[in-house]
């Protein structure tokens, strides 16, 4: 089909002169859309826009290159499709053939379409809406075609326009090509490579769903090259084969932070896997040295004097740190959790058993940059060695498929599985190289409560923890035998507290059989399975945990709660997803759907955040938010699929939108816009995976009055957040200067804003024009004041060592992110509210993230007089010019 559609391409060019692609070469394809911009010096200097479509480059010559500015009309003139080879061609073009001339790579990227019709309706329709997610170009466009073309209707005609959003400007429109002059790729000037000389473009980065790989749209080097090869190379390697690392010397730490799972509800069924038995015991990590023994809980706690016969038989072991789990097993040699208990509590631990499954160090050889199954194998070897120790016993593995070794698990009344890559090393903190997938509903939760009956001992109350909040998950009635309530009853004693330590709707209501604990022990469970509403049934109690944090107890979900037999399971493959619950959450009154659907990949520690994090997140800072969006038109950035797929923004409503937000119509646009004016609507816009809110800067009702001003700091390469700290108190004592009162928040970035508050006159009101001359004269007189620190051009060439003043988001539709808003970036940064104490050296805005603002929110005192700092900007103008005539 595709070659079809480049018969006009292939027609006008002799591929034995010209270096074009001939678009012989097979692309792998790509799940998102893909577009260049090449800028062309032909007979004219034009830039081509191709966007990918249907397999080929759909294409458009820009006679004067795209405008920011979308007052900017530029003419495009559809051209042939070009092949997707054509993506990577930097180079030129031989002097007679079609389009001769030299050809440089100035933008490339990702785009989207917007609205309801498919891209090939909006063509056909001639009114083709799309968004562009390039290195120099970002944000909406239109090409709208023309009615008259001309040539006698050879040539289709259309006009290039940008949308306005937080990419666009006002003026001079042309600055993103004035400022980048050079390749995207290849960072050469067109003199360059029209002189064959410089280096070639680097490779462009392909994100393909969850797995990224580094790639060139080039037939003989790139994707094309990548499938060929996969037909007589399989894409995993046998861990056999995998290049051995080079090891390090090292001496033996203390103690090694270990690996933990992610929980999958079916085992990865990919190649390159192995898979474990998964044994419900203690994790302990043993060390061995000079024949002295520690055995260390996965929290560090030093339990040698617990487990006395292990310890005395790793005493003939080499020198060693070696991962595993202490288990008590029983008469059919499974591992059974409640004879652990027992046996820790009567201090009769002779006969319990070390499973050895992973080994972290041998001598002063540090082990863990090796491949797992190199790892095993010298764990193996080791313990052979050493003599045939029933306490010491080294964890086999399957390399067959993870279903058939789970469905195995299963009818024997294990646990579950624990699958591991076999070419990975070891990495302390959670990983997606080590999943667990459970074959029964054992379960480890927080106590939060016990209830009594006449004053006596009668159930527990448990919860788990999903970011900050610790949310109720049930009662557990059964499994207390007269000892185990006994030893139970002191521990929770020690733990009592004057009030709930549950959030959320569900959690239980004050009553006087209700004794309130802090949520620090933890119990393991075993279950019938989970309700609707996400709580526990029929619940029995196994005993407490000692060696796991409460903190890091979460809701799993087995494989099969009610059941053993997993015939049949659907495959999956391994990824840094927690399984999804059924159903939905409710936050606020809104029903969150797929609420654990990861929105953040990582927290910056190594956690995803989910949906109904999210939610919450809304839930808790939602009543210091609303009064600085409310009334305001707002866009909002969405990650239906987290901030690793792809990215919406959107202004205006859309079908279904939620009752619980208001749509506005402002002056000049058709559609209405959104607005968040209740703190119901931020768990809707949870609910649409709506992870940043940008409102207008307007006065609240009055879309065409200024209502703040934001003057965002945005550094350039090797510049230390201290400077830009700095730059911010500069611009507040000018505003104080001019009388005006500022406030500052990070920006979830890397900068900060300063923001203003206006009040606004009784009589005429200043519109938008005013407020952003004003705004841009006062960063103006910084950069001329100090022209090595500051700049108030866009142009990434000039930033290095740099800040960038950006006065542009002082404009009528102009947006800045919300104090307190996410941001769409790793680590789940949040733009955050600060004190001016706080703006100085030190300051680390990474630590502003959405599991840490709420409680760093309680304790702060940042902008709580911001209402009472509105000032009017016609006073500040005055004074302004004043002091630009006293100057000059």
């Amino acid at each position: 089909m595709a070659d079809d559609k480049l018969s006009k391409y292939k027609a006008k060019r002799d591929f034995k002169l010209t270096r074009e692609p001939s678009g012989s070469g097979k692309l792998v394809a790509s799940n998102r859309r893909r577009f260049v911009i090449q800028k062309h010096d032909a007979t004219r200097l034009h830039y081509d826009l191709r966007l990918e479509l249907d397999g080929v480059f759909k294409s458009w010559a820009v006679t004067k290159g795209p405008s920011l500015d979308p007052h900017d009309k530029r003419l495009a003139v559809e051209v042939e499709d070009h092949p997707l080879d054509y993506g990577d061609f930097e180079g030129t073009i031989p002097k007679g053939q079609y389009g001769g001339g030299t050809v440089m790579l100035w933008d490339r990227g990702y785009w989207e379409p917007e609205g309801n019709r498919t891209p090939e309706e909006a063509l056909a329709k001639g009114d083709f809406k799309f968004t562009l997610e390039g290195d120099r170009l970002h944000g909406s466009f239109v090409l709208v075609r023309m009615r008259h073309d001309r040539d006698g209707g050879k040539r289709t005609n259309w006009l290039l326009i940008k949308h306005h959003d937080d990419f666009s400007v006002e003026e001079n429109g042309a600055v993103v090509l004035e400022d980048n002059e050079t390749s995207v790729a290849s960072g050469r000037p067109m003199d360059a490579i029209a002189a064959g000389k410089g280096k070639k473009p680097k490779p462009f980065m392909i994100q393909g769903g969850d797995v990224e790989a580094d790639a060139v749209w080039d037939s003989t080097h790139g994707l094309a090259a990548e499938e060929r090869k996969a037909g007589t190379k399989t894409a995993t390697k046998s861990a056999k084969q995998h290049t051995k690392t080079k090891r390090t010397k090292s001496e033996m730490p203390d103690f090694i932070a270990p690996q933990l799972c992610e929980s999958l509800a079916r085992p990865p069924s990919a190649t390159g896997w192995i898979h474990e038995i998964k044994f419900d015991g203690y994790r302990i990590q043993m060390r061995v040295e000079d024949g002295e023994v520690s055995l260390k809980t996965r929290k560090g706690l030093d339990w040698t004097a617990k487990y006395g016969a292990i310890a005395k038989s790793a005493s003939a072991l080499p020198d060693c740190i070696i991962d595993g789990e202490i288990c008590a097993l029983d008469e059919k040699g499974a591992p059974d959790f409640a004879a652990l208990q027992a046996a820790l509590s009567e201090g009769k631990t002779d006969n319990l058993t070390y499973f050895a499954f992973d080994l972290l160090f041998a001598g002063d050889e540090d082990l863990r940059a090796l491949p797992l199954i190199e790892r095993k194998q010298r764990l193996d070897g080791l313990l052979s060695e050493s003599g045939d120790d029933p306490r010491l016993r080294y964890v086999e593995h399957f390399e067959t498929g993870g279903d058939a070794v789970l469905k195995s698990a299963c009818r024997l009344s294990l646990e579950g599985i624990i699958s591991k890559q076999a070419d990975a090393p070891y990495k302390s903190g959670r990983s997606n190289t080590w999943a667990k997938s459970k074959c029964r509903a054992g379960h480890e939760v927080v106590i939060g409560a016990y209830a009594t009956t006449n004053g006596k001992f009668r159930s527990l109350l448990v919860g788990v923890f999903r970011g900050n909040h610790f949310v109720y998950v049930g009662r557990v009635g059964t499994g207390y035998g007269a000892k185990t309530v006994e030893k139970l009853l002191p521990r929770l004693r020690e733990m009592e507290a004057t009030k709930s330590p549950f959030t959320g709707i569900g959690a239980p209501k004050k009553s006087a059989d209700i004794v309130w604990l802090k949520p620090e022990l933890v119990a393991e469970i075993e279950f019938a399975g989970w309700t609707a509403d996400g709580q526990v049934r029929q619940a029995a109690f196994k005993g407490l945990r000692e060696d796991k944090p409460a903190e890091e107890v979460e809701a799993e979900m087995p494989a099969s709660p009610s059941k053993t037999d997993v015939s049949d399971p659907e495959p999956t493959t391994p990824a840094r997803t927690r399984p999804r619950r059924q159903g939905k959450e409710e936050v606020m009154g809104v029903m969150i759907s797929s609420p654990d659907k990861q929105l953040w990949p990582d927290d910056g520690d190594g956690e995803p955040v989910t949906k109904v994090e999210l939610a919450r997140y809304y839930q808790a800072v939602g009543s210091w938010l609303i009064d600085h969006i409310k009334g305001r038109p707002c866009s909002i950035i969405r990650t239906p699929d987290g901030i690793d797929g792809e990215q919406f923004f959107q202004r205006h409503a859309m079908p279904g939108t939620s009752n619980l937000l208001e749509l506005v119509t402002v002056f000049g646009d058709k559609k209405p816009y959104l607005q968040i004016d209740r703190v119901e609507g931020l768990a809707a816009i949870a609910q649409l995976g709506g992870v940043e809110l940008h409102p207008w800067n307007c006065e609240p009702g009055q879309p065409e009055v200024p209502g703040r001003l934001v003057f965002d700091l945005d550094p350039g390469p090797d510049v230390e957040f201290t400077t830009v700290s700095e730059a911010a108190r500069e611009i507040r004592d000018r505003l104080e200067e001019l009388g005006l009162v500022s406030f500052c928040k990070t920006t979830g970035g890397k900068g900060l804003h300063v923001v203003t508050p206006l009040s606004i006159s009784k009589g005429k009101k200043l519109g938008w024009d005013e407020a952003k001359a004003f705004a841009h004269d006062v960063c103006r007189e910084m950069a001329r004041d100090n022209p090595e620190l500051y700049l108030i051009k866009m142009a990434k060439a000039q930033r290095e060592g740099r800040i960038f003043l950006d006065y542009l988001r002082n404009d009528r539709m102009s947006t800045a992110v919300a104090p307190l808003s996410p941001r769409a970036r790793p680590g789940a940064t949040v733009s955050m509210p600060l004190n001016w104490s706080q703006v100085k050296a030190g300051l680390d805005p990474k630590r502003f993230t959405i599991r840490t603002v709420p409680g760093l929110l309680e304790k702060s005192t940042a902008w709580q007089d911001y209402g009472d700092g509105q000032r009017p900007l016609e006073q500040a103008i005055k004074r302004l010019s004043k002091a630009k005539n006293r100057a000059a």
